[in-house]
């Protein structure tokens, strides 16, 4: 069974290690940066973006989560997590992590009281996954390397760069699982292909 983190600092931790299990992982609350050697794939769960940040420079992140992605384990974002992921931020002279090539919008879909849910064709998810927008960003642009695997009313909301998953939406608040299920996947498969070459 593969080992999947939630980072805890903010956001629907809960929900998330709740949708992991059900996904067939073992999942854990990560609040230490040493707790990052015993993963192999990690959750940034929704919150506020801006927060999150100062909350992983406050708590030595930044650099922990980087190292992370070169070792070649898994991330998926969502709504914040997203931002979190995103190479470029609309109207931000600087990024967080940068480990996707897109670009990204922040509340792009409006305020708390615009959230809303729709279902939408997630390619290799299903044609019609129960998505949650709240306060949600949406992609304005995508690199080459950069897969779209979803999008609402013309807005990319999903995609997917190598070991790098993200989703505008919250896939934890429903009990749909099959976009935790695909990152347990991911996550099992490139554990298994890195056991091949140890």
């Amino acid at each position: 069974m593969v080992k999947v983190g939630v980072l805890g600092l903010q956001g629907a931790v809960r929900e998330h290690v709740k949708a992991l299990q059900e996904s067939g992982a073992e999942a854990f609350v990560i609040k230490r940066v040493e707790q990052l050697d015993d993963i192999d794939g990690l959750v940034l769960p929704g919150g506020e973006s801006t927060t999150m940040r100062r909350l992983m420079d406050l708590y030595g992140f930044m650099d922990a989560l980087k190292d992370f992605a070169e070792q070649g384990k898994p991330i998926f974002g969502t709504c914040a997590g997203m931002i979190l992921l995103a190479s470029d931020i609309e109207g931000q002279d600087d990024a967080h992590l940068k480990l996707i090539d897109m670009k990204v919008a922040r509340n792009a879909f409006g305020r708390q009281v615009d959230s809303f849910e729709v279902d939408l064709p997630v390619k290799g998810v299903g044609n019609d996954f129960n998505a949650v927008f709240i306060r949600a960003p949406y992609v304005i642009s995508v690199g080459e390397e950069t897969e779209v695997l979803a999008t609402y009313n013309d807005n990319i909301v999903a995609v997917q760069q190598g070991t790098f998953l993200a989703a505008a939406f919250h896939p934890e608040l429903t009990e749909d699982y099959r976009m935790h299920e695909y990152f347990v996947d991911m996550v099992k498969t490139i554990k298994e292909d890195t056991c091949q070459f140890l």
